[in-house]
């Protein structure tokens, strides 16, 4: 076996920007992953690149509406009760980070990466020459009730105390800023540190082709299991065996696949949610990303159309598909959104990585030299791509990182 310096696993944002910036700090580096560059997690989401303000995603403290969520009828979350039983220490975890104090220690970590998150992205855009891909306008998240425009109260104070800036809109003045949206919402706001991609998946594409083109190289392998050995790793392929002195693990929703038989237990779950892409009525089309916070569903106009993501399905990561949300939120997004008819036969989907306290890992692996770990981003895989890469990058080749690695650290899981 010819013996490569550096592995990255995983060929989505997250490991095509690790690969990227280790390139730049002149390690050799070959990127494997069993498909091509951006066609998982990465493709299918709506193209936002959050620099500002968050608050992660969190269990209602509140029993009347734990026991809501229980009926399964919502359109912003859904359940297959047979993945339960594996789910509900997760879901415990969850429920635990879901204290205002835990809210916002956890979102105070993600926030220091969300600092660069925009730049660090401006950076290789211009570099892999895809800038009319970027839109900088901000999103708008709307609310139809008064009552739910209060109950994201949090995520103001949090953006006024930080320093991050939203303008609250009434319904004329979001409707000046996004003409097509229909006037069934009370008020919006727009979230001006925000950038957007009109195509996510060939952004990764063209980080991969930056990445090949200055030295990079990029093999099409099933990974099925790595190896310690004497001198480093053996990579262990479904095309052969490849010995590194180093590996990254970058594989998302499979990255729990190569470290639980290195012995790894870690509070891992994945979050699936579906899009579909629909023809604009008329001339109609968004310019930024809308977020409809009563149905938890996000619309953006791409390339392909203007794409709609649900919320979160609990389910085991490879069972079939089951499109409940879409289904539910279609009439919802039609009350709101210029669609007409679905550009697809069958809807996309997708897995997000997650940790219970929605901070990813990025760091070094504790009982394996040679072993670093770069997944977990949850629904913040594409912004946070390009800064956890640079940061892993620093940590692996000893240079003062950019931020404090320290909250990453796969250690805080005991």
């Amino acid at each position: 076996m010819a013996e490569r310096d550096i592995v990255v696993v995983g060929a989505g944002v997250v490991g095509v920007s690790a690969a990227l910036h280790l390139q730049r700090r002149g390690r050799a580096v070959t990127l494997i992953d069993r498909r091509d560059p951006g066609e998982e997690t990465s493709y299918g989401n709506t193209g936002v690149i959050e620099g500002g303000t968050y608050v992660p995603i969190a269990m209602p403290r509140n029993p009347l509406k734990l026991l809501r969520y229980g009926l399964n009828d919502r359109s912003e979350m859904y359940f297959h009760w047979r993945a339960m039983p594996k789910l509900v220490p997760w879901l415990l975890q969850l429920y635990a980070n879901s204290t205002e104090a835990r809210l916002r220690t956890n979102g105070a970590a993600v926030m220091a990466l969300l600092a660069h998150a925009i730049p660090e992205h401006k950076a290789l855009i211009r570099e892999a020459g895809v800038d009319t891909l970027l839109r900088e306008n901000g999103w708008l998240q709307v609310y139809r009730t008064e009552a739910q425009f209060d109950a994201a109260a949090l995520e103001r104070e949090v953006a006024r105390e930080s320093g991050h800036r939203f303008t609250v809109l009434d319904v004329n003045e979001a409707r000046e800023l996004e003409p097509h949206l229909k006037p069934v919402f009370r008020k919006a706001e727009l979230w001006h540190d925000i950038a957007s991609l009109t195509d996510p998946g060939a952004t990764v594409k063209a980080y991969a082709r930056l990445f090949a083109t200055t030295g990079g190289e990029i093999l099409q392998h099933r990974v099925d299991r790595l190896v310690p050995d004497a001198d480093g790793w053996t990579v262990e392929t479904d095309n052969g065996a490849i010995a590194a002195r180093e590996i990254v693990v970058a594989l998302g929703p499979w990255s729990m696949d190569l470290l639980d038989p290195l012995g790894y237990r870690l509070p891992f779950a994945v979050k699936r949610g579906y899009h579909m892409h629909y023809n604009p009525s008329g001339d109609g089309g968004l310019n930024r990303p809308v977020v409809d916070l009563a149905y938890g569903y996000a619309a953006s106009s791409m390339a392909a159309g203007l794409r709609v993501t649900t919320g979160i399905e609990f389910a085991e990561r490879d069972a079939p598909a089951t499109p409940v949300q879409l289904a539910r939120v279609e009439p919802r997004a039609r009350e709101l959104l210029p669609i007409e008819r679905p550009l697809e036969h069958d809807p996309w989907m997708g897995r997000r990585p997650s940790f219970p306290d929605s901070v990813p890992v990025i760091g070094p692996a504790p009982r394996h030299s040679g072993l670093w770990l770069d997944f977990g981003h949850a629904h913040l895989g594409l912004t946070l791509g390009p800064i956890s890469g640079r940061l892993l990058a620093e940590m692996i080749c000893g240079q003062t990182p950019v931020v404090d690695p320290a909250p990453y650290s796969v250690q805080r899981f005991g």
